[in-house]
């Protein structure tokens, strides 16, 4: 068997693109990107590197906003005025992950935390059996909510007392920009500034 002057057999190489990056293009360790304003983040690699319409080589920028709700208004209108929006697209630069913690976090409020998602799962399954039972109907129900909260309760202490004490506040996360760009294609530019123009001018107030 001959090998590649200069190549480590025993190791696989690497991409140089990889970039410290985990599985298919994600994170470190493998972790999910958290959600932007508008749900899920694809990764490239998810994408099948797929480029999306409205941001190509072709793309030219209508407008710039400061948050992402001016910049999904400013669609919204254009796709309310019959433009046609798929070819347009919504480009978040500068982005930056922003945690926000939301609490302190004890056992006891994981638990509590556990409780409500437990009861709702009990609620749920209480519904489905039932469907097929004709006899006491509620009291189904209430077992199931009560049996679904204690071990929501149960399952929500463990699983913080498991961390040892190495996260003990509540958080959320989310993609932010610095700034989100609203992008059509060449030959529709003009008609997308001058509709967003109206759509100031509505929104100043002026006639």
């Amino acid at each position: 068997m001959s090998t590649t002057p200069g190549a480590d057999p025993g190791n696989t190489p690497q991409s140089s693109l990889s970039g410290g990056f985990g599985p298919a293009g994600g994170p470190p360790g493998g972790q999910a990107i958290p959600p932007g304003p508008a749900g899920p983040v694809t990764t490239p690699a998810a994408a099948g590197g797929a480029v999306p319409p409205g941001i190509g080589p072709a793309a030219v920028t209508v407008g710039s906003y400061q948050n992402y709700a001016d910049a999904q208004r400013a669609v919204d209108y254009l796709s309310d005025n019959g433009f046609p929006v798929q070819h347009s697209a919504i480009i978040g630069t500068d982005l930056r992950l922003v945690e926000t913690v939301t609490g302190r976090l004890t056992i006891w409020r994981a638990a509590l935390a556990g409780v409500a998602s437990g009861a709702w799962f009990g609620l749920f399954f209480g519904l489905i059996l039932g469907i097929f039972t004709n006899v006491n109907w509620f009291g189904v129900i209430i077992a199931t909510v009560l049996i679904g909260a204690a071990w929501g309760a149960i399952f929500g202490a463990i699983a913080h007392a498991a961390t040892g004490g190495r996260r003990d506040f509540s958080s959320r996360s989310s993609l932010q920009a610095s700034r989100y760009d609203v992008t059509v294609q060449a030959d529709t530019a003009d008609q997308a500034r001058h509709m967003l123009v109206q759509m100031n001018w509505r929104a100043s107030g002026a006639s």
